[in-house]
């Protein structure tokens, strides 16, 4: 006879795990003291730093408790620290940043480079075929301590570095020219994801959220115009305390440009397209999926259409996969 019991669903207390990804300059640090001003709704909350004591140059304008996590940046060591605050009972913690866990001193890519030392020292034939077989202890620890964030109480804030991704392309003459992609977040590829909700921040617009993940169920907190506030970390914490968020009144909407897509936006686009694998034609695809899509409010293939498959094309890619993933159900 099984102990194991059911009931009716209820969204209560839910815990949040909000990923902030930016370059410098793009107000990762500032936007997430914000956020969490609002979901703390004035209780004290911890805030683990790994960036040499930066977040106390928020200490004039926010009330936190401050922890500074040092190398080894083990995915172990921030499991632990989570913890800590955790059990401490704060109801939002900011971890600034969880880059350094993947990349930082003796984090996910060091460990990887120690294990295949380990295995294969400086035979380069041998350290080829151990590469895989390297990655099994880091990668293991890096994933456990993501599984062991779903544990916790807490509502955490995760910031992240990110870096431009550059790709070489000829120009219209036959030269080779470096072209900029977009920004990649520094950790495992698939984080943000895994996240409950993740943004891109960049320096051109500073705090103001571009999606990579966000579900329907949370578009009501955040306003995707105006730079991540106190008022959207209340308005997360009454949906995660069970209530519903309500709109902000829509602003009318904004004359469109009358520009078709350029063949420059085109390109930029199949670029994008690039960094998820995709040949040109799939890429074109995604480009009608969206242009044709009757909740697209930018006139069709316009040059609206095109600056935010330029600017959002993660979130627009995602879309067009559960696209085809209904229809084919269908």
């Amino acid at each position: 006879m099984t102990n194991f019991m059911f009931r009716k669903a209820i969204r209560s207390d839910v815990g949040l795990i909000i990923g902030l990804i930016s370059p410098s300059g793009g107000g990762k640090t500032f936007s997430a003291l914000r956020l969490a001003v609002g979901l703390a709704d004035g209780k004290p909350f911890a805030g683990i730093d790994t960036e040499a004591n930066r977040m106390l140059h928020y200490a004039d304008q926010f009330e936190f408790e401050h922890g500074e996590l040092k190398a080894p940046f083990r995915p172990d060591a921030y499991a632990e620290a989570i913890k800590a605050a955790d059990d401490a009972d704060y109801p939002v913690i900011i971890v600034d940043s969880v880059s350094h866990s993947w990349a930082g001193d003796q984090g996910v890519l060091d460990w990887h480079e120690e294990e295949l030392q380990r295995m294969a020292g400086d035979n380069y034939q041998k350290r080829e075929a151990c590469k895989m077989a390297a990655w099994i202890a880091p990668k293991k620890s890096y994933k456990k301590m993501f599984q062991r964030l779903l544990q916790v109480k807490a509502h955490l804030i995760l910031c992240f570095r990110a870096e431009e991704k550059m790709k070489m392309q000829k120009d219209s003459k036959g030269k080779m020219q470096i072209v900029p992609i977009g920004f990649q977040p520094i950790c495992e590829k698939n984080t943000p994801y895994e996240l409950t909700m993740s943004f891109l921040l960049t320096p051109d617009k500073p705090g103001i959220p571009q999606p990579i993940k966000l579900q329907e169920q949370h578009k009501s907190a955040i306003d995707l115009d105006k730079p991540l506030d106190e008022a959207a970390g209340k308005k997360l914490l009454e949906w995660a305390s069970g209530g519903t968020p309500k709109k902000a009144p829509k602003e009318s909407a904004k004359k469109l440009s009358g520009k078709p897509l350029s063949k420059a936006q085109g390109k930029l686009i199949i670029l994008k397209g690039e960094s998820h694998d995709l040949s040109d034609a799939e890429t074109r695809k995604v480009i009608d999926y969206y242009c044709n899509d009757p909740e697209n409010k930018h006139g069709g293939r316009s040059f609206e259409s095109g600056q935010a498959l330029i600017h959002g094309f993660d979130t627009i890619f995602e879309r067009y996969l559960d696209h085809m993933e209904a229809e084919q159900g269908g």
